[in-house]
């Protein structure tokens, strides 16, 4: 998750157990949008959900046997059969995983959101349709079909999306796979940015700071500093997928180092 840092550093952010695991979260966001009476619900990413077998949820050390998402939806006073759109940043299992029904032994996987529109990158989608034998364990098999049967995928290339509407601003990346989509929320508080694998977490903002799993870290860093500097000049917001304990935070810049600034642990009911 650290790259070419050492140990050394990386221990005093997250701390390893004696597996050398370290917490991960798989975060999803919710944005409701209440204008007229009417509430249109857009979620970005799905997180891991509970897709996996019994022996690959070992593997990969998920702790939850349930589909976490539709728990916490629930707690949120929806469901998924009340969301419109969900935008995937790329199709990796441990953000687009929960799309997919909980794992059921001789049973194959079915497609959750029954009246959402998908949006995904088109050289995301690219990729998982074709993907590079670097990643190709990355994604699900089962997927890439289903979502294309379902008739409401949006499949984009600029900075906008019809699904979305043009409020939205799509931002892309390549570093960590092709047509990462990063997707900037408007709020008069700053803008936020659903920051993906680009920046996982916290540590992640820091410059030098990249993943083994990227394709390719330096240009990761070149997009990051871009970012980041358009973030620091219009005081936004970053909202982090795998941090194990903020969700977000406001982006600083001092004496030419990022940082994470103001934190929020759960940004729940958070107007914008």
């Amino acid at each position: 998750m650290f790259g070419n840092a050492p140990r050394p550093v990386w221990e005093r952010w997250i701390a390893p157990d004696e597996r050398n695991r370290i917490p991960l979260a798989c975060r999803a966001m919710l944005v409701e949008e209440r204008e007229a009476g009417t509430v249109r619900r857009i979620l970005f990413e799905t997180g891991i959900g509970a897709f996996f077998a019994p022996k690959l949820r070992e593997r990969f050390g998920v702790e939850e046997s349930e589909h976490v998402l539709l728990r916490s939806l629930a707690e949120a006073g929806t469901s998924h059969e009340e969301i419109d759109v969900v935008v995937l940043s790329h199709l990796h299992f441990d953000h687009a995983g929960g799309l997919l029904t909980a794992y059921e032994e001789g049973r194959a996987p079915a497609l959750l959101f029954p009246r959402a529109r998908f949006v995904v990158g088109a050289r995301a989608w690219e990729r998982a349709c074709r993907p590079h034998a670097r990643d190709k364990a990355s994604f699900i098999p089962e997927l890439v079909p289903l979502l294309q049967a379902s008739g409401r995928l949006e499949v984009v290339e600029g900075e906008t999306s019809a699904a979305l509407g043009p409020a939205y601003r799509l931002h892309t990346s390549d570093g960590h796979t092709p047509g990462l989509l990063l997707a900037e929320v408007p709020s008069e508080e700053g803008p936020i940015v659903f920051a993906a694998d680009l920046i996982p977490g916290r540590p992640w903002v820091h410059l030098p700071i990249t993943m083994g799993y990227d394709r390719s870290p330096e240009l990761l860093i070149d997009e990051k500093q871009r970012l980041l500097s358009d973030l620091v000049a219009r005081r936004g917001r970053l909202f982090f997928t795998h941090d194990p304990t903020v969700a977000m935070a406001r982006v600083t810049e001092t004496e030419g180092r990022f940082g994470p600034g103001e934190e929020w642990a759960a940004p729940r009911a958070l107007p914008i």
